[in-house]
């Protein structure tokens, strides 16, 4: 976890912290910004109402280290790799699937490992999951310059590249840049190739992105015509007309991540409304609606079984051939190297 470094970072924290959305009092969802959405749980509006209370966060990271530091809220929506620390700090307590009807609906290859589901229940709901790969702007950087990873170090491009503010994202990429495409057993001498490549790309970066709407934002003005992105970014960015285009099959790899909710323990509202909010966000019309919205795909597997191939093709969720690294959990202890090794890189060290 990143500690915090005074009292005055705790306060900023737990002002952040604070619902950003007058809603249902009865829950408080804590979430990445967008995911305030009222078509991702329309049930729940029509059941009760009004939509969730929202908090936010930036990154796994921001998010584990204010629930650590004692922010309450009902429900969290962590990424796989995520899931033990909450786990291992005591933070979560299992959901009890017989709420949950559309439970055996869920791709079990989302629940395929004990740090999800255990002897002592179910820790994690499965929901979302996509794409990390490059989105490059069409009218500016060729198709054939984009089929390597090493288009991030091209000097060609210096100041106009952007990179995820986000320590399982960019390490994807390193990792895939070096030849690693399984982080699960990763060598020091891996380790080390994968922090020197992201050396050598930073001085390359105009900017580390923190969300879509950023990033969006950032090559849509053609300041950064690279970048490593999730699909959200191309698939909002192609509807609004932009010329960009999203490649998951550079000659390294591309990236895979999966995320889900955890039900937080002592949470302020009604247990039964995190329950109505994740049989909402299991609909099949909350599955139509991320694929063709967000371009990211769903976790009810009967949901996705009904959206056309050319839908996944199009927003970038279709099979590939190329290499694949796939966020899934990993030492825990790892994953800290890592989130300091790239907070030194972001500074210059």
């Amino acid at each position: 976890m990143k500690p915090l470094k005074n009292v005055t970072a705790l306060a900023t924290i737990m002002a952040l912290a604070v619902p950003a959305m007058a809603a249902d009092d009865n829950l408080l969802v804590f979430d990445w910004s967008g995911y305030e959405d009222p078509e991702f749980f329309k049930g729940y509006i029509e059941k009760h109402g009004e939509a969730p209370s929202y908090a936010f966060f930036g990154d796994d990271d921001e998010a584990f280290q204010k629930l650590y530091s004692g922010f309450r809220a009902d429900v969290t929506h962590p990424c796989s790799q995520m899931v033990s620390k909450h786990r291992d700090a005591g933070l979560v307590e299992p959901w009890d699937t017989s709420k949950i009807p559309a439970f055996d609906n869920i791709n079990e290859d989302f629940l395929a490992s004990d740090i999800f589901k255990d002897d002592a229940g179910v820790w994690f709901i499965p929901i979302d999951w996509g794409a990390t790969a490059i989105t490059y702007r069409t009218d500016e950087v060729p198709e054939e310059e984009v089929q390597t990873l090493e288009v991030f170090k091209d000097p060609k491009y210096a100041g106009r590249i952007s990179l995820p503010d986000n320590t399982d994202d960019v390490w994807s990429l390193a990792y895939l840049a070096t030849g690693v495409s399984d982080w699960r057993n990763v060598t020091e001498e891996q380790f080390q190739a994968a922090a020197d490549w992201m050396r050598e790309v930073h001085p390359n970066v105009r900017a580390y992105w923190q969300d879509g709407a950023e990033l969006s934002q950032l090559m849509s003005s053609g300041e950064v015509l690279i970048s490593w992105s999730w699909n959200e970014t191309p698939t909002t960015m192609i509807a609004e007309g932009h010329p960009v285009a999203f490649e998951r099959e550079p000659a390294e790899g591309s990236s895979t991540w999966f995320c889900g909710y955890m039900n937080l323990k002592d949470g302020p509202g009604m247990e039964e409304r995190a329950y109505d909010f994740i049989n909402a966000w299991l609909e099949p019309r909350s599955a139509e609606y991320i694929v063709n919205a967000w371009g990211y795909g769903h976790s009810n597997a009967e949901a996705m079984a009904d959206i056309p191939e050319e839908t996944l093709e199009e927003v970038g969720l279709a099979e590939i051939d190329a290499p694949i690294l796939a966020q899934v959990p990993m030492d825990n202890e790892l994953r800290n190297r890592m989130q300091e090794e790239f907070e030194k890189i972001k500074a210059g060290f």
